[in-house]
């Protein structure tokens, strides 16, 4: 089996980054999601969820939606270990990710894909490209889609559902 964080080690030098280098995954009784404020080359948010005792990350450059009518491209990263929810702290000139990262909002999540009035498995709905999940942090809360754009595995859409919608995986694929 591959180990999920072996992307992650190779970008670090872990004797100068302060970043965690990461335990043996092992999932959360309640998983938890964060968002770093990162300002890197340039400032952007990272939007990291969960899923399988990682946490599958994205780069939001605009940040998180406010709104259920903005769009927000997020670009998936590699998996980072559950440790850096709680990670704040300055990454040194010359590593990957230099500069100054915060917790910008963190807090419990869960799973609202159905399919058929029957839960989806959190690692399928990303494996099929949409998701929903209800955040509840302290300044975002509310359900969040991450859907993914076209051919480019990398590219998805952050967007926050209407309080009134009801988004199950099967509306969606008739929606497409």
């Amino acid at each position: 089996m591959r180990n999920p964080l072996q992307l992650y080690r190779t970008k670090r030098n872990f004797r100068r980054t302060p970043e965690p280098r990461g335990r043996r995954p092992r999932p959360s009784a309640r998983p938890v999601f964060v968002i770093q404020k990162h300002a890197a080359t340039t400032l952007h948010y990272d939007f990291r969820l969960e899923v399988g005792g990682v946490l599958k990350s994205w780069v939001v450059p605009k940040g998180p939606p406010s709104g259920a009518k903005t769009k927000r491209l997020a670009m998936a990263t590699e998996d980072h270990p559950l440790e850096y929810a709680a990670f704040e702290g300055v990454i040194p000139q010359g590593e990957y990710g230099a500069g100054p990262m915060m917790i910008w909002d963190r807090g419990p999540y869960r799973n609202l894909m159905e399919k058929d009035g029957e839960p989806v498995p959190i690692d399928q709905a990303l494996e099929d490209g949409h998701l929903v999940v209800g955040l509840e942090g302290k300044k975002l809360t509310g359900a969040y889609i991450l859907r993914r754009m076209g051919g480019d595995p990398r590219k998805w859409l952050l967007m926050k559902r209407p309080p009134s919608s009801r988004a199950s995986h099967s509306e969606n694929r008739r929606k497409r």
